[in-house]
C-alpha cells in the first residue's frame, strides 16, 4: 500500500484533481489521506467535497480529517456560531458557492448545503494513525498520543514547541502554511520537515502549490494553478530540531 497525504485544499478543485491524477495511485490498494480544510477561499469548495466523495466511494482506504474550517461550518449549523463568516475565514465565499444567502443586516442565513456534504463533514476524523505515522490537522502535544490531545490542539493550535522540537513517531500536519513555520533552509513553497514533524500546507494563494507527500518514500508532489506538477525528493530527519526563540 502506498499512502499519499494531501495538505489543506481550501476549495482549489482544479489543483486537487490535477494532483490526484498525477499520482501512481490505485484506489483499491493505496490510501489517500486529506489533512482537513477542504473548504473556503478557493474557487469551488462544494466541488472539492464532491470529488472527495468520489474518492471515498472508489477506495475503502480513503481518510479525511476534520480541519478547523469544517469545524467552523459545523459550529455555525449546530450552535449558530458566526466565526466561520468572518471575512478572512472564507466561509462567506463557500456559502455563496453553495447558493446560500446570508443577510448581514439581520444576521439570518438560509443554508442549502446538501445532506451528503453535511454527513461527510460530520464523519471526518480528529486524527488518523497507521504503522508509519500520525496524521493530524494542526499538531499534537509533545509526549502525548493524538488520542490524548484535545480538539483545540488537533484542529487549531500553532505550537512552536511542536514545530521545532517534535521527534516522536512521524507526524504529518497541515493548518499552518509552511511559509509561516520556522526557517530551516527550505525553499518558500517546500513542505516543512523538522525532526519528525512534516508540514504539508504550502499555502492557498494564487501562486501556492497544493502539496502531497508519499509517506513511504517522502516524494513530494505539488500542483500549481497554471497546471504545472512539480515533484522533488524530501528527506525525513535532515533537520533534527530548531532552537526555541
Amino acid at each position: 500500500m502506498k499512502t499519499y497525504v494531501i495538505g489543506d485544499i481550501h476549495g482549489r478543485l482544479s489543483q486537487f484533481k490535477a494532483l490526484v491524477e498525477s499520482l501512481d495511485y490505485d484506489p483499491l490498494e493505496d490510501r489517500i489521506i486529506l489533512l482537513g480544510d477542504l473548504i473556503d477561499r478557493g474557487e469551488d469548495s462544494p466541488g472539492v467535497v464532491n470529488y472527495a466523495l468520489e474518492l471515498q466511494e472508489q477506495s475503502p482506504n480513503f481518510i479525511c480529517l476534520r480541519g478547523n474550517h469544517e469545524q467552523m461550518l459545523l459550529d455555525l449549523i449546530e450552535y449558530g456560531d458566526l466565526l466561520w463568516l468572518v471575512p478572512e475565514n472564507g466561509g462567506a465565499v463557500t456559502i455563496a458557492q453553495y447558493g446560500c444567502k446570508y443577510i448581514e443586516e439581520t444576521s439570518t442565513l438560509s443554508l442549502q448545503i446538501p445532506v451528503a456534504h453535511l454527513e461527510f463533514y460530520s464523519n471526518t476524523l480528529p486524527y488518523f494513525e497507521d504503522d508509519n505515522a500520525y496524521y493530524v490537522h494542526a499538531g499534537i502535544t509533545l509526549g502525548r498520543h493524538p488520542s490524548e490531545c484535545d480538539d483545540e490542539t488537533l484542529r487549531w493550535k500553532r505550537d512552536p514547541v511542536f514545530f521545532r522540537r517534535y521527534n516522536g513517531k512521524p507526524c504529518f500536519f497541515g493548518h499552518t502554511p509552511t511559509r509561516y513555520l520556522p526557517p530551516n533552509g527550505r525553499k518558500a513553497q517546500d513542505v516543512y520537515i523538522c525532526g519528525s514533524a512534516i508540514g504539508v500546507d504550502t499555502g492557498c494563494g494564487p501562486d501556492d502549490p497544493l502539496s502531497c507527500v508519499q509517506v513511504e518514500t517522502m516524494m513530494v508532489y505539488q500542483s500549481y494553478l497554471d497546471g504545472r506538477i512539480v515533484t522533488y525528493q524530501a528527506k525525513l530527519g535532515s533537520v533534527t530540531s530548531l532552537a526555541m526563540r
